[in-house]
Formats: structure tokens, C-alpha cells, sequence
């Protein structure tokens, strides 16, 4: 691969294939993308790596050289991104609409979902986890779990982000917004109670954390996503 650089090629990758550029030290200090369930890994092992888990595609770098893009299905991006690169733009326009290759604009993080958290052995954590699963709604919910833990509030915390690989609110936010988009694919309650319903009695926070977390609203992710046979 670094040769075929050092002689001037130009090398694509398409989702879990960034991870072998990054495995060849190509991506170091770049941005880069693959399939969004591989940031933990890039944390983890490719710190140098400015990983993009919203991007569809990133110019990561060698003066445009290396392209690295998101998860599988993201090839077609990539096909229209070099198409209008060496054939120009209304040709990419033209092949797009003849082979009807739709619109990502809003990038991965819609299809995201929580990413599985670490294999652990703390028991504290783990009964804390299962505890959670039916109460991620209750109330200062960071608090209840350090109360349960029996743990002082500094070590609760350690312990957790080195066991599951999210802080404590982190993995709150991310159990109540998995359950806020089975909500808006399947059920007709306003989003309000939507809100309510997951822990949140400011809906305006809400939709605030929902775009931050999924890269679209609530009303845009409930139109994308909604399930046949419901009605709008």
C-alpha cells in the first residue's frame, strides 16, 4: 500500500477497508471514515485518527490521494464522488440518475445504533447495567446508579467508563435515544411525550440531543424511518 502511494496511486477504501490503511499507518493524523460501529475500535486503536463516524466519504489526505468512506452501501458514494472528480459534475448527476442512486445527505448517523458495549468482568457494573435496561427513564439516573453501586460517586464513575467504554451519561443518552427512535418508527404519540416517555420533560433538550446523537430531528428521522402500514 505505501508504495503504491509513494508512486502516486490513488487508493480507495470502503467501510471496515479503512481500517487497513489505518492498520499501515497511512490515516495518521487524517480524518477518516468507515462503517459507523467502528469508531470504538479507531478510539482504541488508531488514536492518531480523526475518525468521522457521520461522514459517508473524507478526503483523508496525501494531497487527495487516500478516500476512505463509511459503511458498505457507501461504494455508490464513493463511485459518484470519483466519477465527478475525473468526468466532472453534470456527468455524476447524469450516472445518478440513471442508475437511481438516491440521497444520503444526512450521512450515517440516522442508521447508527448503540454501539455493544465492552465485554467486562466488574459485577458492580454489570448488575448496574441490568438495572438500567428497565429504568433508564428514572429521574437523575446517574445519581440512582451511583446509589446502588454502593460506590463513592469518582470510583462509580472510573469503573464504569473502563468497563462499558461510555461515561455514565453517555450510556444513559444512548439507552433513551435507541428506545426514542423505536418509539418514532412504530408508535403515533407525539414527540413530546416521546420525550417524556424516555426521560426527558424538556422536549426542546430532546430534539436538541437527538439531532447531536443521530444527525437528524425527531420529525425527520420518524418521516425517514417509519415503519409500513402506520400511518404518518
Amino acid at each position: 500500500m505505501r508504495r503504491h502511494i509513494d508512486h502516486g496511486a490513488l487508493v480507495c477504501a470502503t467501510c471496515s477497508g479503512s481500517v487497513l490503511l489505518a492498520e499501515a499507518g497511512l490515516l495518521d493524523g487524517a480524518e477518516a471514515a468507515s462503517h459507523w460501529s467502528m469508531a470504538d475500535l479507531f478510539r482504541d486503536r488508531y488514536p492518531g485518527v480523526r475518525f468521522r463516524p457521520e461522514r459517508i466519504l473524507c478526503d483523508s489526505g496525501r494531497a487527495g490521494q487516500l478516500i476512505t468512506t463509511g459503511g458498505a452501501s457507501s461504494w455508490q458514494d464513493l463511485a459518484l464522488y470519483l466519477i465527478g472528480r475525473f468526468c466532472g459534475a453534470e456527468e455524476a448527476a447524469r450516472v445518478a440518475r440513471l442508475f437511481l442512486l438516491g440521497d444520503r445527505g444526512y450521512g450515517q448517523l440516522p442508521f447508527a445504533s448503540m454501539a455493544r458495549p465492552r465485554q467486562h468482568s466488574d459485577a458492580v457494573i454489570s448488575k448496574i447495567q441490568a438495572w438500567l435496561v428497565d429504568n433508564y427513564a428514572t429521574a437523575n439516573p446517574v445519581c440512582a446508579m451511583v446509589g446502588r453501586s454502593g460506590l463513592s460517586e469518582r470510583s462509580f464513575k472510573r469503573r464504569f467508563s473502563a468497563a462499558t467504554g461510555y461515561t455514565p451519561v453517555q450510556y444513559v443518552q444512548a439507552l433513551r435515544i435507541e428506545e426514542a427512535k423505536q418509539m418514532l418508527e412504530t408508535e403515533d404519540v407525539a414527540i413530546e411525550d416521546v420525550s417524556v416517555s424516555v426521560g426527558y420533560e424538556d422536549p426542546t433538550f430532546f430534539r436538541k440531543l437527538f439531532k447531536r446523537r443521530t444527525g437528524v430531528t425527531p420529525a425527520q428521522y420518524r418521516q425517514r424511518n417509519r415503519i409500513r402500514g402506520l400511518s404518518a
